[in-house]
């Protein structure tokens, strides 16, 4: 009689720990179905804010270059204008030389 009722709690105990992984398994399926649309969601905002960053970075590539291309052109214009002057007037070119080494040595004895 004992050997019966082990059975027979064992066979439910068996259909209870069923009963709750189905129920488990129900609850993870109607989470994953749930969670489908706010992970889409979230996949398409992710998207569009790596298209966002991707265009202000080709963006910032281009004002880059335009700059570069400016500071270029003023380096160009700027050394031009020099290479022109000391043509012109070697000797004054030379006397400013010597006075800006001396202010430049002098300032770097100073530190």
């Amino acid at each position: 009689m004992m050997g019966n009722n082990i059975t027979s709690l064992d066979g439910a105990m068996s259909h209870r720990v069923d009963d709750a992984s189905s129920s488990v398994h129900h609850a993870i399926d109607r989470a994953s179905s749930a969670a489908g649309p706010v992970v889409d969601r979230l996949a398409i905002g992710a998207h569009q804010t790596t298209d966002r960053v991707a265009l202000a970075a080709n963006n910032a590539v281009g004002t880059l270059r335009s700059a570069g291309a400016q500071f270029k052109s003023a380096q160009n214009q700027l050394t031009q204008g020099c290479s022109t002057y000391v043509q012109e007037k070697p000797l004054t070119s030379l006397g400013i030389a010597v006075a800006a080494g001396f202010a430049l040595a002098t300032l770097l004895r100073l530190r």
